[in-house]
């Protein structure tokens, strides 16, 4: 019984081109519902200490990160796929009230909700004397 497939060190490397891209991305949506602004994030697999939420200058930070711990001296792996990981990803929020941004962790989905802003006006006509 062979285990390793015919033509697998080829069928490896056309798998790490076709999924490289999609594999490093978190893959979310953004929405705008009842005054706020949310952002759906798919984090299947880490749990809330891998993740990490920052807001700077306008910019609203998610970075994950895991790393993979068991390295079973005893096995001959043949291919190991479960490895460490570290991905990030940033939206512009603009200047949005920091104190209201909330985050949860349910079910491999990470949701944050950001409170809308008043919009502030920016246009003025100024009277000449």
């Amino acid at each position: 019984m062979n285990l390793i497939p015919k033509n697998f060190f080829l069928e490896d490397v056309f798998d790490d081109l076709m999924t490289a891209r999609e594999s490093n991305m978190l893959k979310c949506d953004i929405y705008e519902k009842d005054g706020n602004y949310y952002i759906e994030m798919d984090a299947d697999g880490f749990k809330k200490e891998d993740l990490k939420i920052d807001y700077d200058k306008g910019y609203l930070i998610v970075a994950i990160s895991k790393a993979e711990e068991v390295n079973d001296e005893s096995k001959n792996y043949i291919r190991k796929e479960r490895v460490s990981k570290k991905m990030q990803r940033s939206f512009y929020v603009g200047e949005s009230d920091i104190n209201n941004i909330k985050a949860e962790l349910t079910n491999g989905l990470l949701k944050i909700t950001i409170p809308k802003r008043e919009e502030l006006e920016n246009k003025k006509t100024i009277e000449i004397e």
